[in-house]
């Protein structure tokens, strides 16, 4: 024996309840449909019985017993007045028999009502023999002259005619009264049909409601409770459905995009606490730099006022011992004189020249339009001392937003290098030229110079960083860190051009004029 596999209605998913649903409500409507089609084929069947036979053979019923009354009729005038005019009576009786038995016949021919063939066979015999006994010998012994008629013998052969056409009008009505009852039964059966096809769709309405209600409506509800209960922060709530399995498996979707959140929200939980923390020590960090550039600021107030100060006096008594005793000391002693007139000087400048790079930035005029060519007339009046035939070129220079007196010290320190280290026998040229990038200028300065090696590209924005003994070129080393200082506190960007095949060019961006 087979074991008998259950279904489990719970794997069902609602699409294939619905379906399955649809179907049997759809079978049981197509067997209703099936009966209503067939019952109201034998209901239109009845009523063309009733309508287009049975009506019309009452009538043809009729009109049959008035042509026998037409031949009877006929007859008896021919009797009484011996004139052949009185039989057309007669003659339209007889031929309208004919036609009208005809009529009967073929009405009776689709149903085959074996009662009324029978009762038209009598009525025929029945008026074949009152033709025969009665109305054929009176027509004959008319025309011999020796009319003759038996009256009992006469009205016992019509009533016998009488009898089978009220026999066959008899036996019509029953299968009106038939065909009747039927169609009303049909009528019932129609109603009944109906009836249980709209109790199949309130069934399946019902069903459908039930389940939408058990499988949708119901677990959507509580499954968007439980979603709105995790988004107002409780992460660990896990989301479940006692749902369609389609709504079964969102839930589970739903619970694994939670927890993906609640792991991804401890990262970032974690991560701000990190954050927190580095921000706890980056405002250390910054209150330290603020108490440096406090200190710095103490610094460069000092150097600027307590230390040159006694400076300019060990300077000015060096330079007046070498003045007054030069030649009158020994060589050595002048010597050190001049050594120590050196050193002062190159400590003033070196003084100086810190104080403006810590100044950069910390006092300040405001940005304002600078038209760089007007900054290079005026750099070009201060290097004029240093220039020695030198060429200082520029052409179409952009207007730009900044400080013109830190734009004019950018310019200086590198056209002045450009001047200072300029190649022995080769007269300095130095071209300044600007070119348009998006939002800013681009600034190159470009000499024909002894240039930089490429791998002291970045050591030369380095302070104090020099790159050539001190006795063979002047300077304190800091002026190409007060440029790169001065570009990114205007917002922009030094580099040194590696490209080119002789002399130096510097590359720094400006902001372009809003």
């Amino acid at each position: 024996m087979c074991p008998v596999k259950l279904v489990d209605l719970r794997t069902w998913t609602l699409r294939r309840r619905v379906v399955v649903l649809f179907a049997i409500a759809g079978a049981v409507m197509a067997g209703i449909g099936v009966s209503a089609a067939t019952t109201a084929a034998a209901s239109n069947e009845h009523l063309d019985t009733i309508l287009d036979k049975t009506g019309p053979m009452r009538v043809a019923g009729q009109e049959l017993y008035s042509a026998y009354l037409d031949q009877e009729t006929g007859i008896r005038g021919y009797v009484l007045s011996r004139s052949a005019k009185n039989l057309e009576p007669y003659q339209q009786g007889v031929a309208a028999e004919q036609q009208l038995l005809t009529r009967i016949e073929t009405l009776n021919a689709s149903h085959g009502r074996k009662a009324i063939t029978a009762d038209l066979q009598r009525v025929r015999q029945s008026a074949d023999r009152w033709r025969t006994d009665i109305a054929d010998p009176i027509i004959a012994a008319g025309e011999t002259g020796g009319l003759q008629i038996d009256e009992a013998t006469g009205t016992a052969r019509f009533d016998a005619v009488r009898t089978a056409v009220d026999q066959l009008q008899a036996d019509i009505l029953v299968l009106r009264n038939d065909a009747a009852a039927a169609a009303r039964r049909t009528g019932s059966v129609l109603v009944g049909l109906l009836g249980g096809a709209a109790g199949i769709v309130l069934i399946v309405g019902a069903l459908m409601l039930l389940l939408l209600d058990r499988l949708v409506s119901r677990p959507v509800t509580a499954l968007a409770e439980q979603v709105r209960e995790v988004a107002a922060g409780d992460y660990h709530r896990q989301i479940t459905s006692s749902g369609s399995p389609e709504l079964r498996s969102l839930a589970a979707d739903v619970d694994g995009m939670r927890r993906r959140i609640a792991a991804e929200l401890a990262e970032v939980r974690a991560a701000r606490a990190q954050a927190e923390a580095a921000h706890e020590k980056l405002a250390e960090k910054a209150d330290e730099l603020t108490r440096s550039n406090r200190d710095l600021e103490q610094f460069a107030y000092v150097a600027s006022h307590d230390l040159q100060e006694p400076l300019r006096k060990v300077a000015s008594f060096c330079q007046l011992l070498q003045r007054r005793y030069a030649g009158q000391l020994d060589e050595r002693a002048d010597q050190y004189i001049q050594f120590a007139v050196d050193g002062a000087e190159r400590m003033q400048r070196l003084i100086k020249d810190l104080l403006a790079f810590s100044r950069i930035g910390r006092i300040t005029t405001g940005f304002k339009r600078v038209e760089l060519h007007r900054v290079l007339t005026e750099v070009t009046s201060q290097l004029e001392h240093r220039s020695g035939g030198a060429r200082i070129i520029w052409d179409q220079l952009p207007e730009v937003e900044g400080e013109e007196p830190l734009l004019t010290t950018l310019f200086v320190n590198l056209i002045g290098n450009s001047l200072k280290f300029h190649r022995t026998g080769v007269p300095p040229e130095v071209r300044v030229t600007a070119r348009r990038d998006d939002e800013e200028w681009a600034i190159n300065v470009r000499d024909n110079g002894i240039g930089i090696e490429p791998e002291f590209a970045e050591k030369v924005f380095v302070i104090f960083q020099r790159l050539h003994p001190r006795d063979a070129y002047e300077g304190t080393g800091i002026g190409l860190a007060i440029v790169k200082k001065i570009v990114e506190y205007h917002g922009g960007r030094i580099w040194l051009d590696l490209d080119v095949e002789e002399g130096a060019s510097f590359w720094f961006t400006l902001p372009h004029v809003a």
